[in-house]
């Protein structure tokens, strides 16, 4: 399993969009191979700040999806909302104790 956290700074302008194109594409990796989970975030502290932890089976599942014709549609709607790049890392889980309840 592998975890990726990606975290970008918004337009404060944009933020609104930003996030409803987002939870549309999480809704649209939830039927994809190879994905678990995903979360989006909010800066408690930096408003404007968001932080994305996907979670897949692989990279390469992961890498399939940025390939998928839903994930390149939510790409345009993104364009010009975010006030610098995107800074992604990726994590090998070690651990996951998270549960249905979660």
């Amino acid at each position: 399993m592998m975890t990726i956290i990606t975290r970008v700074v918004l337009r404060e302008e944009g933020a609104e969009r930003w996030d409803g194109a987002m939870h549309e594409r999480v809704a649209a990796a939830r039927e994809k191979s190879g994905w678990i989970s995903a979360q989006l975030l909010k800066g408690v502290d930096e408003p404007l700040e968001r932080a994305i932890v996907g979670v897949w089976e692989t990279r390469e599942d992961w890498s399939a999806w940025h390939h998928d014709e839903a994930f390149r549609a939510t790409r345009d709607e993104l364009v010009g909302l975010e006030a610098g790049q995107m800074d992604s890392t990726w994590f090998e889980v070690v651990q996951n104790t998270a549960t249905e309840e979660n």
